[in-house]
């Protein structure tokens, strides 16, 4: 009989540190067995390879499919934020958001469908949803993370995609430390505008001890950052088709198919972006007795961003002009043309962003007697997020005045989106002249009644975000002899959770109006080479905003989509749940594992408003609720079998739900219509003025059944291969239905007009909403393997190499009238691959993750979230580092410093239509980042 004693593993989790709470109990079989002091010595290795020792000892002992990430240090992860390093682990792919990966998908979900806990708590995010912002959080408070790929009966986190478990210290059983970490970070951008910097810092303090005869435990940590980051942007409105009753067609010099779409207009800028970030963490642990322990963790962070997207929107073809001429096309796509003009926007655009997030928790765990413990835990959460996103138009004078000179262009289609040259026959317009560039808006952007059609100058986004989050835990542990049962855990879990946005807005109107004045306060010029362009005038639109120099008209007096956007969700959940602990031996075959079953009963609740105008344009909203409750039972089962010495074979089977997205599940509704005279005069449905939208308070839980199997074989202390299968059978998953909905009824002749009294062309309009009752399959293979290559021979030790590869494919039913059938944040296929060095204090290692095309969501109008198509890629980052500790020099013992690049091939971020990879809808390219930095161990 092989039976698998974990002792050796759980000192090495012990001396780590590993916050036990979340995980796994382990088997009190092996309580009598001692621990060898000589193996630990073994185990507790430093830096990479001790990191990726520790991550396999917790790997290895789990009975459910995890991955694990160990810290090589108290507060040294091995990247520099936490999305980073979880981006790295098998079957988990990483989303760059604005040049920093922030989101994270786990087996084909992004982290709206996976559950994120700190010590096993719930922990909120700071986004619009209940998914976490990874990078938001300092990696210096981590010491573990754990992804559950399969759940257990007790994890009141799990989901569809999976459950991700962020483990801080536990002072009573870590190495005491007091350790300082710092580093100076700097992009090889040049920083565009110039009123940005291009320099950052990161600096942390831990500390760590036992007090009062190793009864009381400390561990502190403080972190503060300022992180920059430089962007070039395109972003394209769409691709409009032809208009072939035009006259200008007989103008092409090529033959243009009737099938074929050109760009309809762009917006480009220069991005520049400070994120600051200061947090304190603190975890307390008091052990007044041998029978009891008392943790309380607490967490605070302060975030803030500024950045500013200085640029030009600029109407193209069909959809800002009908004055083009084709001269070339390619399957269907216009690639080459030029225009005789459009009313550029130059815009100047800026946005802060600042939240708050604190968590606190305590947790009491009594020993019974020898068998059981009793636990009680209490947490509470709260995050406050403001958005200030100012848009600043300028432009060659108000719209309306005469003598204005519009700016004419060639283009040509790139793989990045367009390149713009001169016109041929045009003169250009100089955009950076400070006489001639007025602050006024040069399009006729207005919104009736509040505004005439030529006095809006900008607009201002301010939605609040508030979520709060109590949760009060009671858990019942124990050891029985039941047979092949071995373990007993029974619990209550309760949580009171809501979440509330208040969408609040204004357009912006600068007080020369009725004419137009100068640009204030002249920055300089933000050049826009990277699509042909010079460049234009920059100036600092969020301090005018602040000043006061705007007059500030209320949005919500007139678009609907203000109040039929502001609501409150709130959510209880009680959970009751059973684990059995499994042993068993089966031939001579060692099995352990647990069954368990989990009964969550949801009484989810919403307010908001039902949006519409009245005959004068004004907004009119009425209060509006709705809810639902139900109960969902959620069964679980998992088996790991050590079939041969070091080798497992594990089996996983549950049924695991995601709870709706948070908003979704309000109760708004809304008309709108949009005053921008090229919408109210296309013909083309996707650009008309017209839109609805609703939320859906009712929506129940998505929902899998899933299947699990994995080999996993460890022949070392840091090497395993392992290979993995899992099906994902979605019983219910919820789309955003968006149909043809005809607006005559609310058409007001007198009040829905262009600037020039134009009636609207069309009166059918998008209206979107989201429905549940849709299935689907997500199903993949995972292979991965991490190798010593001290074993292929000695005088390679100290190189190693840990690598993953994930192919999935999945879809779920369209929703009517739609084509998507795609999963948010699936790729079918992921790499990641780490190479690295470690001896006698030097260290290396290039690390890349590579991930192709899929599903993913963005800010639009208003900062709603839409959906987005990106094309993957490959990220490369390297890190060298020398550890003073084996120099032999006395003075500089603790001392480690290490050089990191992120993003070492400056890989471009690209989104393209689903339909045709040619039609670019978004560019974006970041540049490489450098970090030196320091790690002093006192």
């Amino acid at each position: 009989m092989k039976q698998f004693k974990p002792n050796l593993i759980k000192a090495a989790l012990i001396t780590g540190g590993v916050a036990f709470a979340s995980a796994p109990a382990f088997s009190q079989e092996a309580n009598t067995d001692s621990v060898d002091e000589a193996n630990l010595e073994v185990i507790q290795v430093s830096g990479i390879r001790g990191s990726l020792q520790r991550a396999q000892a917790i790997k290895m002992d789990n009975t459910s499919i995890v991955e694990a990430l160990s810290a090589e240090d108290i507060g040294k992860l091995p990247d520099t934020s936490i999305a980073e390093s979880i981006a790295r682990l098998p079957g988990v792919t990483g989303e760059r958001r604005n040049g920093r990966t922030s989101g994270i998908s786990v087996r084909g979900f992004n982290e709206n469908y996976v559950g994120t806990s700190l010590n096993g708590r719930e922990l909120l995010g700071m986004g619009d949803n209940r998914g976490v912002e990874f990078d938001l959080y300092p990696t210096e408070i981590i010491s573990n993370i754990l992804v559950y790929k399969t759940p257990e009966a007790g994890m009141t986190t799990q989901n569809i995609g999976g459950s991700i478990d962020l483990q801080t210290v536990k002072p009573l059983t870590a190495e005491s430390t007091f350790t300082v970490n710092g580093s100076f970070e700097k992009n090889a951008e040049d920083s565009p505008n110039p009123d940005f910097d291009n320099s950052g810092h990161r600096i942390s303090v831990n500390f760590v001890d036992q007090f009062a005869n190793d009864t009381v435990g400390v561990a502190l940590t403080i972190a503060s950052m300022e992180s920059p980051r430089q962007e070039q942007h395109f972003r394209g409105w769409g691709y409009a088709g032809i208009n072939f009753d035009n006259e200008r067609r007989a103008q092409d010099q090529v033959e243009v198919p009737t099938d074929t779409v050109v760009l309809g207009g762009h917006d480009s800028f220069q991005r520049s972006a400070m994120l600051e970030r200061d947090s304190i963490a603190a975890v307390v642990e008091w052990a007044p007795t041998d029978k009891l322990n008392i943790q309380l963790d607490a967490l605070y962070i302060d975030f803030l961003e500024d950045d500013v997207r200085r640029g030009l929107e600029e109407g193209g073809a069909e959809w800002g002009t009908g004055a083009y001429t084709i001269t070339g096309v390619e399957n269907g796509l216009v690639t080459s043309g030029f225009s005789d003009g459009f009313y550029s926007v130059v815009r100047n655009d800026a946005r802060r962003q600042e939240a708050d997030l604190t968590t606190i928790g305590i947790n009491a765990e009594y020993q019974i007697n020898d068998s059981w413990t009793l636990e009680l835990d209490y947490s509470t959460g709260k995050v406050e997020k403001e958005i200030t996103d100012v848009e600043s138009y300028s432009g060659v004078g108000r719209a309306g005045i005469d003598g204005r000179p519009l700016t004419a262009r060639s283009w040509e289609m790139t793989s990045t989106g367009v390149m713009y040259s001169d016109h041929p026959t045009i003169a250009p317009v100089d955009l950076t002249d400070p006489n001639l560039i007025r602050l006024a808006g040069p399009q006729a952007w207005g919104a009736r009644p509040l505004l005439a059609a030529d006095a809006q100058d900008g607009f201002v986004n301010q939605p609040i975000f508030e979520e709060d989050l109590d949760t009060l835990r009671l858990d019942l542990k124990g050891y029985v002899d039941w047979g092949i049962v071995t373990g007993l855990s029974t619990g209550v879990v309760y949580s009171d959770r809501s979440k509330s946005k208040d969408n609040n807005g204004a357009y912006l109107t600068a007080p020369s109006y009725p004419s137009d004045a100068a640009i204030p306060d002249v920055l300089g010029v933000v050049n826009l080479d990277f699509i042909g362009i010079d460049g234009i005038l920059a100036y600092d639109s969020l301090a005018l905003f602040n000043s006061g120099y705007y007059n500030a008209s209320d949005a919500s007096l007139v678009q609907n989509d203000r109040l039929g956007d502001t609501y409150t969700v709130d959510e209880e959940l009680l959970t009751l749940y059973t684990k059995l602990d499994l042993e068993m031996e089966v031939g001579d075959i060692w099995v352990r594992g647990n069954v368990g079953l989990q009964v969550v009963s949801a009484d989810q609740s919403s307010t908001g408003f039902s949006a519409t105008s009245d005959r004068d344009g004004y907004t009119i909203a009425s209060p509006i609720t709705g809810g639902a409750d139900y109960t969902d039972i959620l069964p679980t089962l998992n088996l790991s079998a050590e079939v041969a010495e070091g080798q497992f074979v594990r089996l996983g089977m549950s049924k695991v739900i995601s709870r709706p997205r948070m908003d979704d599940m309000r109760p708004n509704t809304q008309v709108t219509f949009s005053f921008n005279d090229n919408q109210i005069t296309s013909t083309d449905i996707e650009n008309g003025p017209w839109g609805g939208s609703a939320g859906n308070p009712e929506l129940r839980p998505l929902e899998a059944n899933q299947f699990d199997l994995a080999y996993e074989n460890y022949f070392a202390d840091t090497g395993y291969v392992a290979v993995s299968f899992f099906y994902k059978d979605i019983k219910n998953w919820h789309r955003s239905t968006s149909i043809v909905g005809d607006f005559t009824e609310f058409y007001i002749p007198d009040l829905h007009q262009g600037s020039e009294g134009q009636t609207p062309v069309l009166f059918e309009g998008q209206v979107s909403s989201v429905l549940d009752g849709f299935e689907g399959f997500v199903r993949g293979y995972e292979l991965q393997g991490s190798l010593p290559f001290d074993l292929i021979h000695e005088s390679l030790e100290g190189f190693g190499l840990f690598a993953s590869a994930t192919f999935m494919d999945g879809e779920v039913d369209a929703a009517p009238g739609q084509s998507e059938t795609r999963i948010p944040g699936l790729s079918e296929e992921s790499y990641s691959m780490t190479f690295f060095y470690e001896s006698n204090g030097f260290e290396f290692r290039v690390a890349a993750t590579k991930r192709d095309q899929y599903l993913t969501e963005e800010r639009g109008v208003s900062l709603a979230l839409v959906d987005a198509t990106k094309q993957g890629g490959t990220l490369v980052d390297a890190q060298i580092g020398y550890d003073f500790s084996e120099s032999g020099i006395e003075y500089l013992e603790g001392l480690r410093v290490t050089l990191q690049a992120q993003n070492l091939t400056d890989e471009d971020d690209i989104q393209a239509s689903a339909a045709d990879s040619r039609q670019i809808t978004q560019f974006q390219t970041y540049g490489t980042n450098y970090l030196l930095g320091f790690n002093y161990k006192f």
